[in-house]
């Protein structure tokens, strides 16, 4: 019990601080790249749209800087998915197949691929059980 007193008022350590950094910039490029694919008067359907995913990427990241294992999950299967997703949509580039990759699907892939591959064993790591210990509620 001690020691989790002291992990809590320690500042956070680079895996934590890192994992959160990651979701919290992937939501503001959510975001961003939304907005920048959208028409020029910006329906209000893409922007709560927009808004809604960059809201729970910024979830995850608060939940990972707060600690709770839950978020750890959560973001574990999303870099596997975010890897499967985006190298499929690479390969089908790559392929030529006949569809018109709008410039965020480019942006994410070059940000979010290399970011997951070397987050992802990091998240299963025993280091990131112990540091993310905090149930949901």
């Amino acid at each position: 019990m001690a020691a989790r007193l002291v992990a809590e008022s320690s500042p956070a350590p680079r895996g934590v601080w890192l994992s959160a950094a990651f979701f919290a910039v992937s939501g503001v490029l959510e975001i961003a790249l939304a907005v920048h694919d959208a028409p020029s008067p910006l329906p209000f359907t893409v922007a709560w749209q927009a808004a809604g995913a960059g809201l729970l990427h910024f979830l995850v990241a608060w939940g990972l800087w707060r600690r709770i294992a839950l978020c750890r999950s959560v973001a574990m299967v999303y870099c596997l998915a975010v890897v499967v997703t985006y190298l499929t949509a690479l390969g089908l580039a790559l392929g030529h197949a006949p569809l018109r990759f709008p410039p965020s699907v480019v942006v994410q892939s070059v940000f979010q691929v290399p970011s997951c591959v070397l987050l992802f064993p990091f998240l299963r790591s025993p280091a990131a059980s112990a540091l993310f210990w905090r149930p949901l509620f």
